[in-house]
């Protein structure tokens, strides 16, 4: 890690304590418009807390968890209110995720502002489901809303998870298995017990019994995401997608490349960028459950957002800030995606070769897919602690059959690639229903192949030849001088994404698996290709 790297990573420890003399008060009973009562707790400093810059946190986890803890802000800066969401630990219901938030939010900033111990200053904070509650009511609050701070999230959070032609089963299903028994007694500890039994209950068919496999019973959540497709009107109440370019205070976005949230935030910081609002975007090379996102987020809220409160110029920095990943390095853009990076291809060739040529003339690659013994999910962007994300060695899995390999020469110069990538892969299926999952690979002097990033899409009519528009994560990544640039395709990430059965049946109800025999093409006239943008 260079020095200015190490220097930063310094910087996100918290400044010592103003004090740790607090009070807290419990079970604070926050009314609604429609007569519901959330409960909240307020933690403040023991002396002149009163009229400090308010710290809003709307969770549905609790509110002693060790994650986004009161504590650390209450003690620097802020008074605190952390609130429960409708139907979680003691506030009214029913618990109807992300499509109550709109309302509850928006009753809660106004009934904030009311209170005696109020001063004149707020900011909105947290990470994942807590920072898609900042996003409900991002273009209708009240101008003592200040900031906002979300991490690892996005406008549209589990619902951009639900695409047809990229199904994220993991997330979406451990996802419900954990907030469906988060308040029983022992919860963490039945959650870990029970993570072997979830897992084995992603292969269970059809999949509308899962849930029952893994919790003894339906569950209502994991039943509609089944269901219901990201774009059905079902989930109209939880996309905000629409209120990010009338975002009517300054944001400042933390992100991770490895996150399940990544090309939606991206997205979001985008939209504000263009609209001309202030916001400021932080990228490490994190995923969802890293410790670094956490203290990034705490350190961008008691930076930026405790400056905002107090009225003063939060401390100049880039716009954009981004943790080159192969340089280990943080470095500063002015945009993103950052200007000066060109879409450049890398075409597949014959003999496993990848390469910016044309393609010759050559035959197809072809593998094996049986949904019965699916290619697995190995680390990159994974929601559960239970299984390792972010960069793992690929070796192991380039080693399987059903996983095709396309890598460069050894390079001879460094590689520099920041933005959003794509593959374009000419394929066909012997079934007309058929995924392409690519991922890009970093390949170092030892042989080693890490994962960079990477995308599925799901195909109807595969068995036609066609091209396969794949959407990878968006990175940063400096292939060094002596390493080589790796292309992985093949059909499937599972339980990342849902194995597909070939029958076109709905996800929900399909029952039966067919293999498949899939093609690779690679000649003039399809040429196949990961498109990087490189400088």
């Amino acid at each position: 890690m260079s020095l200015k790297s190490h220097m930063f990573q310094r910087s996100l420890r918290l400044s010592p304590p103003r004090t740790r003399d607090l009070t807290v008060e419990r079970d604070v009973r926050v009314p609604m418009r429609d007569g519901a009562v959330l409960l909240a707790d307020r933690w403040a400093p023991k002396s002149g807390g009163d009229g400090l810059p308010t710290l809003v946190i709307r969770v549905p986890y609790g509110r002693s968890g060790v994650l986004d803890h009161p504590r650390p802000f209450a003690e620097r800066g802020f008074q605190v209110l952390i609130q429960s969401t409708r139907g979680t630990f003691g506030s009214d219901g029913p618990w109807d995720p992300q499509r109550r938030e709109r309302e509850d939010g928006l009753d809660t900033i106004e009934w904030v502002i009311r209170q005696p111990w109020f001063g004149e200053s707020m900011v909105l904070y947290g990470s994942s489901y807590r920072g898609f509650v900042q996003w409900a009511v991002a273009d209708a609050v009240p101008p003592q809303v200040k900031a906002m701070i979300p991490g690892i999230t996005s406008a549209d959070l589990l619902v951009g998870l639900l695409r047809g032609d990229s199904f994220s089963l993991e997330t979406s299903f451990a996802w419900g298995v954990f907030v469906d028994g988060q308040e029983r007694r022992f919860a963490t500890l039945r959650s870990l017990l029970g993570g072997r039994k979830s897992r084995r209950a992603l292969r269970t068919l059809p999949l509308n019994q899962a849930d029952t496999a893994a919790l003894g019973h339906p569950h209502e959540y994991i039943q509609s995401m089944l269901v219901h497709e990201s774009d059905a009107p079902f989930w109209k109440g939880g996309d905000h997608r629409h209120r990010v370019v009338d975002a009517l205070v300054p944001v400042s976005s933390v992100a991770g490349w490895y996150d399940i949230f990544l090309p939606g935030q991206l997205r979001d910081f985008r939209m504000l960028q263009e609209a001309g609002g202030m916001a400021r975007l932080t990228v490490g090379p994190w995923d969802h459950s890293s410790a670094g996102v956490g203290r990034m987020t705490a350190a961008e809220t008691l930076g930026f957002g405790l400056a905002l409160a107090r009225g003063e110029e939060p401390a100049e920095r880039a716009p954009v800030r981004l943790f080159v990943m192969g340089e280990e390095k943080w470095r500063d853009f002015p945009l993103w995606p950052p200007p000066g990076y060109e879409p450049r291809r890398y075409h597949l060739q014959a003999d496993g070769v990848l390469s910016p040529a044309p393609p010759a003339d050559s035959s197809p690659d072809g593998y094996h897919y049986d949904p019965a013994a699916p290619t697995p999910a190995v680390g990159g962007v994974r929601l559960t602690s239970a299984m390792k994300a972010g960069r793992v060695d690929n070796t192991a899995l380039e080693a399987r059959r059903d996983v095709l390999t396309y890598t460069t020469p050894v390079l001879d110069k460094d590689v520099e690639v920041v933005g959003e990538v794509s593959a374009e892969i000419f394929f066909r299926s012997s079934l007309p229903y058929a995924d392409v999952f690519v991922r890009l690979c970093d390949v170092d002097g030892k042989g080693r192949s890490t994962n960079v990033c990477d995308g599925l899409v799901s195909l109807a009519n595969a068995d036609k030849t066609s091209p396969a528009d794949v959407r990878l994560w968006p990175t940063a990544h400096l292939f060094k001088r002596g390493h080589r640039i790796r292309v992985q395709v093949s059909s499937g990430a599972f339980p990342r994404y849902n194995r597909n059965p070939g029958t076109g049946e709905p996800r929900a109800t399909a029952t039966t698996l067919r293999p498949a025999r899939q093609l690779v093409y690679h000649d003039p006239q399809h040429p196949s290709a990961i498109i990087l943008p490189t400088r």
